[in-house]
């Protein structure tokens, strides 16, 4: 429509018949003409795209087949102006017309051609882009859940090794004890096992596998530890990093409650707060000379990491003391709800 009313324009202010069908069939030909000499077009572009490597070896193509196809291009509309009588009548030669139009369309049939072949580039570098982005992606996400499993497979072995130093330290003094922990850390072992390659679980199955833990440190110190759970029912279904709890609470069962002959209390807090999950691990033990986030230490390292790893910076991970004595672990991600049939 555009060109169409450019043609009716001119010929209604040069005096010439003015007529819409004559003024749309000029440029309904063209496009028709490029629909079809545009495949081959784009087909050379594809087959020799001027590449900085080869840029050479593309002009040398592309400039002789910008030539034919915009001479071929004249030609055909002449022959399909001419069958459709909109020559007739003329006194020129048909030959001398067809020379005219070739001669007279070639500069805006080579940019045509120039035009689609830039085109047909620029949509194929954006999806060169977007699979090399896609591709990107994936190995990234790849990487993240390696690096997510090493780091979950460490805390593994660093939860086994203590907690058999513990069977060994209680094998002296109490036999039946420390059946009573072996007993209890293969039930542990199945459930870790259970979770293998599964990097989120509900807060509920989370707070299952630290209830066992804290049944095998019952039975080590019976008289010197006493925990309590604070948790919101809405927050039971919340997805949390699994084995998110344990280090947490092992840190604060070694370094709070075990060191003391009287014993501590641990509490286990846990809540939504509008968007977020709150969580936190605390006792009534010495606390810390300082504040801040852990920089060594297997289980809470890793546990930091592990948070970076899936959250990126969206998530708090802190160690303060609290004002009425001993530590707290604060940890805040994102709240979602576990999907039907999750751990």
């Amino acid at each position: 429509m555009f060109f169409a009313s450019q043609s009716w324009l001119s010929a209604l202010y040069s005096g010439r018949p003015a007529s819409w069908r004559a003024a749309l069939l000029y440029p309904v030909t063209d496009a028709a003409m490029w629909a079809v000499l545009g495949l081959a077009a784009i087909a050379l572009a594809r087959r020799f795209p001027l590449e900085q490597r080869r840029i050479m070896r593309g002009l040398a193509v592309h400039l002789p087949a910008a030539l034919v196809l915009s001479l071929a291009e004249g030609a055909a509309a002449f022959a399909t102006f001419n069958a459709l009588g909109l020559f007739a009548g003329g006194n020129a030669p048909a030959a001398r017309v067809m020379t005219l139009m070739m001669i007279g369309k070639l500069h805006t049939n080579v940019l045509t051609y120039a035009s689609i072949v830039g085109l047909t580039h620029l949509v194929d570098y954006y999806r060169k882009y977007r699979d090399r982005e896609v591709r990107s992606s994936k190995l990234e996400a790849k990487l993240a859940r390696a690096e997510l499993e090493v780091l979950k497979m460490q805390l593994h072995p660093h939860f086994l090794f203590n907690t058999l130093h513990a069977i060994s330290t209680l094998m002296h003094r109490d036999v039946e004890a420390a059946d009573r922990v072996l007993s209890r850390l293969g039930d542990l072992l199945r459930m870790a096992i259970a979770d293998a390659g599964t990097q989120e679980v509900t807060l509920g199955h989370e707070l299952e596998f630290v209830e066992r833990y804290l049944e095998i440190q019952q039975i080590r110190f019976p008289e010197r530890l006493r925990s309590t759970l604070d948790v919101a029912p809405e927050a039971l279904d919340a997805l949390v990093p699994s084995l998110v709890l344990q280090p947490l609470v092992e840190n604060a069962v070694r370094h709070g409650i075990a060191p003391r002959t009287e014993g501590g209390e641990l509490v286990i807090r846990a809540a939504r707060r509008g968007e977020w999950l709150e969580l936190a691990v605390e006792d009534d033990g010495p606390g810390l000379s300082g504040e801040g986030v852990p920089k060594s230490g297997v289980g809470l390292a890793n546990t930091h990491a592990r948070l970076a790893q899936l959250y990126g910076s969206r998530f708090r991970f802190v160690m303060r003391n609290r004002a009425e004595g001993g530590l707290a672990i604060l940890l805040v991600i994102p709240f979602r709800r576990g999907t039907e049939g999750a751990p």
